[in-house]
């Protein structure tokens, strides 16, 4: 049964990764509803991330490779230090230094405290509203060439509050985005490219972590779940890049907060605990 609910929760994971709609929350929520009713843990969430992360890599592999290249090249002086690439390169190891910092500094609350589905409930609600004032009030005219130092260290803090499930990793930095005024789809594409280093380093560090600890799913469970994520992901990411260059994202506003309100009236009238 354990091996359903691990492929179940990789299908959810694969699917809710890079919609901004929190795919920590789903997987929280997911874990009270299925059979022997359990949190999935901080740990499995991270470690099926891998899956979708892996996802991401492959689906934007030439951007990578060629921000990479540049990168590497301007410190060998063989192209100018101010090539966009290059830049990019430098802003996306800034940008993951805050939830770096912040995933340590607050390692026991992640996994303990943060995880309370009133707290849930409320980050999906109030992260909706704010992707929606974001998508409307935002210019969305600024180019991912266009990025400053400044806008990546933002970009980055807004990466960190996912940190906490229900903020969402792609929903707090594309709502960032839109309110520094980037077109979706370099707002979108920026917090994809951002989530690499950071999502790369919290799963191999928990997968090292769970190796000595008792967990809800067994390695093996845990890995087939992140195959999973990583063959649906691949699907998802395709989907949203191109939904975003035709459509907003108040569906997925509507549906945050719609989920956030089902679910504290689950917990007020007693359907779920908070823990």
């Amino acid at each position: 049964m354990h091996l359903i609910e691990a492929i179940i929760l990789g299908l959810v994971q694969g699917l809710t990764e890079f919609l901004p709609v929190s795919s920590s929350a789903h997987l929280r929520i997911l874990g009270e509803l299925l059979p022997g009713a359990q949190d999935p843990g901080a740990a499995f969430t991270a470690i099926t991330q891998l899956g979708t992360e892996t996802a991401v890599v492959l689906f934007f592999w030439r951007d990578i490779v060629r921000i990479v290249s540049h990168w590497f090249w301007s410190l060998t002086g063989r192209i100018p230090r101010n090539d966009p690439d290059a830049r990019a390169g430098w802003l996306i190891i800034i940008g993951s230094m805050p939830i770096v910092v912040l995933g340590l500094l607050f390692q026991d609350q992640i996994e303990t405290t943060f995880r309370s589905l009133w707290l849930v409930a409320a980050m999906l609600i109030l992260f909706g509203i704010l992707l929606g004032i974001a998508d409307l009030v935002g210019r969305k005219t600024r180019k991912l060439e266009e990025l400053t130092v400044g806008h990546g260290i933002l970009y980055g803090l807004a990466q960190a509050l996912a940190l906490i499930p229900g903020v969402s990793r792609s929903g707090g930095t594309i709502t960032m985005g839109l309110f520094l005024g980037y077109e979706r789809a370099a707002a979108a594409r920026y917090a994809f490219l951002l989530a690499i280093p950071a999502v790369f380093g919290s799963g191999l560090y928990q997968l090292f972590k769970s190796m000595g600890e008792p967990t809800v799913f067994t390695l093996g469970e845990t890995a087939v779940a992140t195959v999973v994520a990583f063959l649906v992901g691949l699907g998802i990411i395709a989907f949203l890049m191109n939904w975003i260059s035709k459509h907003s994202f108040l569906p997925f506003v509507i549906y945050r907060i719609l989920l956030g309100g089902t679910l504290m009236v689950l917990l007020a009238t007693g359907a779920l605990q908070a823990y």
